[in-house]
């Protein structure tokens, strides 16, 4: 489970949204709970002023909306917004691949290659925020790396947009094995030079989205 007692020397409210936040994405919190404010600081062990600092950032990133009298519900992100979703994003950084082949080596290649370590780490031990927040900080560090700074801002806005209502239910799955994988694969296509392998692995990665990790079988839509 993604929500508990912190153990943080950090801002509690940044902890405290990063823990819903990818609760909510995993599909732990699925749309249309209820979150309030003593609730969630009696399970995160804290008080209740950083959580609902928390829950009103959360509210402005679009992850839950004020529900009068009642806390915060979480929203919704349709079967056809979530395909919409992964199109742009296999549109963008597929593509981004064929740029990246052959040039990333050094110190670059040492920090890919820990994030993707992470990645694997953190999905044999069923660390779900861990693991979100590994999967993200690997995507968007490679896509740092075309130099252009909006296309990251893009994706990792349309990341936080996405819920993986069947995440939580992969953890410890080989389905979730095999995608973790997929990282250390795609680095080394690209080390190889590879670009049109990279970018192919880049597009099923991400199809991922809208098969194993919404809770469907690849190849069901």
């Amino acid at each position: 489970m993604t929500i508990g007692p912190l153990h943080t020397a950090g801002s509690y409210r940044q902890s405290v949204e990063e823990a819903v936040s990818a609760a909510i994405v995993s599909g732990e919190f699925p749309p249309g709970t209820m979150l309030t404010a003593p609730t969630l600081a009696a399970r995160f062990d804290v008080s209740a002023t950083p959580v609902r600092e928390a829950l009103l950032n959360l509210e402005k990133r679009g992850f839950v909306e004020i529900a009068r009298n009642k806390g915060f519900r979480v929203t919704e992100v349709s079967e056809q917004e979530l395909e919409q979703i992964v199109q742009i994003r296999q549109w963008l950084e597929a593509p981004a691949m064929r740029l990246l082949a052959g040039k990333i080596e050094g110190q670059v290649l040492t920090e890919l290659r820990a994030q993707a370590e992470d990645i694997v780490t953190s999905a044999d031990a069923s660390a779900l925020q861990t693991y979100l927040a590994a999967d993200t900080a690997f995507h968007l560090h490679l896509l740092s790396l075309t130099g252009n700074d909006r296309l990251v801002t893009l994706v990792g806005d349309l990341r936080q947009q996405t819920r993986l209502v069947g995440l939580a239910n992969m953890l410890g799955t080989s389905e979730l094995a095999r995608s973790s994988a997929e990282h250390h694969t795609l680095l080394d296509l690209l080390v190889a030079g590879e670009g049109a392998a990279a970018e192919g692995l880049m597009r099923v990665h991400i199809g991922h989205v809208t098969g194993w990790w919404s809770g469907r079988p690849e190849g069901s839509r």
